[in-house]
């Protein structure tokens, strides 16, 4: 495995603001002095307690406790190793990445695999766009698709790179091939069929796509991870889904399709207040209301909308406006989407046009253009009135058990929401548009929250139930003030301590059964042997996600000491005396019981107590230089 420089890490560090690389993906303001904030993107959160401090270099949130430097944030927003991440950010930011010598590093072979498939997609996004713009037969005939067939401008395919794939699949296999990527790395990318046990050349690569539309799908960092392929003519009677209308890429290490949102990468830019997201069903959907001037557009992928998919939106923006077909499988999809719009707190409306029986957003804004979107807001539905529509038609005329069974289905939206608030005003709308009482109503939602809460209690459980807020790390919890931790918060931001200390502490004194102990330990005796990095380079001391956690934590903060030696002298009485105290009750005790017949010698015990309890009245005096 490659084994990059520490000058390298360093430099990278350095060179690079943590703002710029945590704004890709958290939506930060400012928070006072330099630091910013924003809404947490490791959980679920309504308000914003994530913070970054650019000139420290590093990020905390104050409510789930994340924290860590720029490389931290890349690795765990991107699901990537320590080597990946440094790779990924050298690439975004132009800063090139040294390698120890004998580990190579730059070769094909030796590549994180994951890079090697961002890799493979980009050159095949770059060959499918190629095939669209080529002069002979394929080429013509996707440009007269898109522009005759699917009415979009020359330009939008530039733009998103639009492409396509002759009848035979041809080409990519070879381009492929010669740039030598990895077998591991071919095999996974999801571009060919191959059986594991078949030795990879060109004739064995079969391609997955053959005569399609290729549409490049990026994640919220604007890479390409994988590729929708609309059917059209030039699809092979025998290619394997050829009656399918729309072919996915398959998951791979870089694409999970419920994870991710088409357009995701461009349209995050373009919200703000007054100017929510707008879902739609279909990536063509997207491009049509790109193309119009409506830049705010999503997609899923051909999948139902997933959790994960809303919470990465709420990153960027808490309102949604949902525009689907209005056809049955349309308002299925906009039902099942609402109860998790409602569990991750975003606020929807349903655009709608009265009168229209059946709405298609690339038709509607193919022919009425940016307009329509003008009409479609005016007549925008809440949740709540589109929710007890599509549950009770006619409300008017609807017998008392029909309104009854309605509520119930509204029930279930309306109980995924964690804030009473919202419950409450969904309670009171809901009423409004199922003509009962609300008191009614009200009664009849508490008896349903008392159904779940029997059924959830009777349900085995496979592992226990724990509160969110009880999951703070140790840095917020119990161990929050344990001298350990102390000590550590001073070498970190007063490093002159450290070598006093490391003369100071006796290794008996640390409790290295927790994080905080074993750093101590192991800070100390790098002063100890004057091989202290600093604190801006410790990567190779810290050895696990949740020492770089605390570290990151510690490093975060700001202490307001005016005294640092004498909070240091502090720490290390309450050390001696945890570590001395408990010997001195087991030894009143021994003299207590002590009788004739006792194993002790009194004398013996009487000359320990006294030694201990003069080591525990002598002053510590740390010897600093000043």
């Amino acid at each position: 495995m490659p084994v990059i420089k520490p000058s390298c890490v360093r430099d990278l560090k350095v060179r690079v603001n943590l703002a710029d690389v945590v704004s890709r993906v958290v939506s930060l303001r400012k928070a006072g002095g330099n630091r910013l904030k924003g809404l947490c993107p490791f959980h679920q959160e309504k308000t914003p307690s994530f913070h970054v401090d650019p000139d420290k270099g590093f990020y905390k949130c104050f409510g789930c406790g994340k924290a860590g430097d720029i490389i931290t944030f890349v690795r765990d927003t991107e699901q990537l190793t320590f080597t990946e991440a440094v790779e990924a950010l050298g690439k975004r930011f132009g800063v090139a990445i040294e390698y120890e010598q004998g580990t190579g590093g730059q070769t094909n072979e030796e590549r994180s695999l994951r890079q090697e498939i961002f890799d493979i997609h980009e050159q095949a996004a770059e060959h499918f766009h190629q095939v669209f713009h080529a002069r002979d037969s394929s080429g013509e005939f996707f440009r007269q698709y898109w522009t005759e067939k699917r009415r979009f401008a020359p330009e939008l395919a530039n733009e998103f790179k639009i492409g396509g794939v002759d009848p035979q699949g041809s080409g990519l296999g070879a381009v492929l091939m010669r740039r030598k990527y990895s077998e591991e790395a071919l095999r996974r990318c999801g571009l060919f069929f191959l059986r594991e046990d078949t030795v990879i050349t060109l004739g064995t690569l079969r391609p997955r796509f053959r005569g399609r539309l290729m549409i490049p799908i990026r994640d919220h960092q604007s890479r390409v991870v994988a590729f929708t392929a609309r059917q059209t003519d030039l699809t092979p009677e025998d290619d394997p889904a050829h009656e399918a209308k729309y072919v996915n890429s398959p998951e791979t290490p870089v694409f999970t399709k419920g994870n991710l949102l088409f357009n995701l990468d461009r349209a995050r830019t373009a919200v703000g207040e007054g100017r929510p997201f707008v879902m739609v069903e279909g990536q063509l959907d997207a491009l049509r209301c790109w193309s119009v001037g409506l830049k705010s557009a999503v997609a899923p992928q051909g999948t139902s909308i997933t959790e994960s998919q809303l919470i990465l939106l709420k990153r960027y923006h808490a309102q949604v406006e949902c525009f689907f077909d209005s056809d049955s499988a349309g308002q299925k999809a906009a039902l099942r989407f609402l109860p998790l719009a409602f569990k991750t707190g975003l606020e929807v409306r349903f655009l709608t046009l009265a009168g229209s029986e059946k709405i298609d957003p690339d038709l509607l804004f193919l022919e009425h253009g940016i307009e329509a979107y003008a009409a479609l807001q005016a007549q925008a539905q809440t949740a709540m009135t589109f929710a007890c529509r599509a549950a009770l038609p006619d409300a008017a005329t609807a017998s008392p058990e029909h309104k009854a069974r309605s509520a119930q289905a509204v029930f279930e939206i309306i109980q995924a929401s964690e804030s009473e608030v919202v419950r409450n005003a969904s309670l009171t709308e809901a009423a409004s548009h199922l003509r009962v009482p609300l008191p009614a109503l009200y009664k009849d939602f508490q008896a349903y929250l008392g159904r779940l809460a029997r059924q959830a209690a009777a349900r085995p459980s496979a592992e226990p139930v724990h509160d969110a807020k009880n999951l703070t790390p140790v840095i917020n919890g119990a161990n929050a003030h344990t001298p350990e931790r102390d000590l550590l918060m001073l070498v970190l931001h007063f490093e002159t301590l450290g070598l006093p200390l490391s003369h100071a502490v006796q290794p008996d004194w640390v409790d290295i059964g927790h994080v905080e102990g074993s750093l101590l330990n192991r800070f100390l005796s790098e002063f100890e042997q004057h091989s202290w990095p600093g604190r801006d380079h410790l990567e190779l001391l810290l050895e696990t996600e949740e020492e770089r956690g605390l570290v990151a934590g510690l490093l975060f903060e700001t202490p307001a000491i005016e005294d640092p030696v004498k909070i240091a002298q502090e720490g290390l009485r309450r050390l001696r005396a945890r570590s001395l105290e408990p010997r001195l009750r087991q030894i009143e005790l021994a003299l207590a019981n002590s009788g004739a017949d006792s194993k002790f010698d009194p004398i013996s015990l009487l000359k320990e107590r006294s030694d201990i309890q003069r080591l525990l009245r002598q002053p510590l005096v740390l010897a600093t230089s000043g």
